[in-house]
């Protein structure tokens, strides 16, 4: 069954799946054929997308070799050289000048909107085809880490101008049963008619524990902020409030410019 108390009331086999989402970072051997990778990219492609401009494209890498390099350079980790496929979807803004170029225009990539735009609708598509591969089976993990070093990711791919990787994706065969993460409590992210952040606190709270009890920060210890010295329980807001606080990938709007996003 879905999971209830966050928003799960009424169920289809749709949001059955959904809801049983899990990133798979252990994977058996087993490859993923051809039709099963054209499926998953052909249902993202199913997605909405602005103006119907589709401007995203993916590369499927199963070379050995490849993926190595793209492990190492996503923070070395281990399940991108283990799963038996890996996706890497980006914002495309180049088709598009391709077409202009057919019919006699030019095109207008100078501003924030076009990189969110194609950022958008590459998201909106990967999310599409994790479902589709969730079906079938497949187990999938997002790579953020391709935006580590997206200079040498952008020359190994061979992606043009106008072209920028979003994230990687990890496809193939779950080698044991993933963790099913419990998400923050609804009242912290649906708001009625206007923002209303008094009601979060609790909420916060109740999800900082319920994360605690489920063991995946392994029982670490913090310091207790004010708490003079004193430890406690390691959770989700002390992990997100440290992500939160912490400069990363600082050279991206460079990377952009170089690739033809001017981002006016």
């Amino acid at each position: 069954m879905a999971e209830q108390g966050v928003g799960a009331s009424i169920n289809t086999p749709t949001i059955e799946q959904i809801f049983r989402h899990a990133s798979v970072r252990q994977y058996k051997q087993d490859p993923v054929s051809t039709e099963m990778v054209e499926t998953v990219v052909a249902a993202g492609q199913r997605s909405s997308t602005s103006s119907n401009l589709q401007t995203y494209s993916v590369v499927a890498i199963t070379d050995a070799e490849t993926k190595a390099r793209l492990a190492e350079l996503s923070g070395s980790q281990g399940h991108i050289l283990q799963a038996p496929l890996l996706l890497v979807w980006c914002a495309d803004l180049s088709r598009l000048d391709r077409v202009c170029e057919m019919r006699g225009y030019r095109q207008v990539t100078s501003y924030v909107e076009s990189f969110l735009v194609a950022a958008a609708d590459a998201a909106i598509a990967m999310q599409t085809a994790a479902l589709a591969a969730e079906s079938m089976g497949l187990g999938m993990c997002y790579i953020g880490a391709i935006r580590n070093q997206p200079q040498e990711v952008i020359t190994l791919l061979r992606l043009p101008r106008l072209v920028f990787p979003i994230s990687g994706m990890t496809l193939g065969w779950p080698a044991v049963e993933p963790l099913i993460r419990p998400r923050l409590p609804l009242e912290a992210i649906l708001h009625w008619e206007s923002y209303d952040s008094g009601q979060e606190i609790d909420a916060l709270e109740a999800y900082d524990r319920t994360m605690i009890e489920t063991g995946i920060y392994r029982g670490r210890q913090v310091a207790v902020p004010g708490g003079d010295g004193q430890e406690g329980d390691y959770g989700w807001l002390e992990h997100s409030a440290r992500r939160a606080s912490t400069a990363v990938r600082t050279d991206l709007r460079q990377v952009l410019k170089q690739q033809g996003f001017e981002l006016a």
